[in-house]
């Protein structure tokens, strides 16, 4: 559950990133806050279970990853080599995810 809040906030962050450069009217800016604003919210909901370290990082990587990909969809130039160390984040964000447990104990500070 906690990690469907994180792969969800980091598809938010690769739709806000994306569309930053075809922002061009102030709703466009308000649509960009809003998903902003939930893709973070969810990303801390999961932190109540998932490890802040573990979290972030996927998050990050989703939206590095997932960006990436939608400007080459795009029309961005790209690389072999850019793919190469694409391929090597997945596989970090992926290792983070497979080796991170959720806590199953409350939060510091809470009772």
């Amino acid at each position: 559950m906690y990690w469907l809040l994180v792969f969800i906030a980091g598809f938010l962050e690769v739709v806000w990133a994306s569309a930053l450069k075809y922002a061009d009217s102030l709703f466009d800016w308000i649509i960009i806050f809003m998903l902003i604003a939930v893709s973070f919210i969810l990303l801390i909901r999961s932190y109540k279970k998932i490890p802040m370290t573990a979290a972030y990082t996927v998050f990050v990587g989703i939206g590095t990853v997932g960006t990436y990909v939608t400007g080459i969809f795009l029309g961005e130039p790209f690389s072999i080599g850019q793919l190469f160390f694409l391929a090597l984040l997945l596989f970090g964000i992926l290792g983070m995810k497979l080796f991170t447990k959720e806590q199953n104990n409350q939060s510091r500070g809470e009772q």
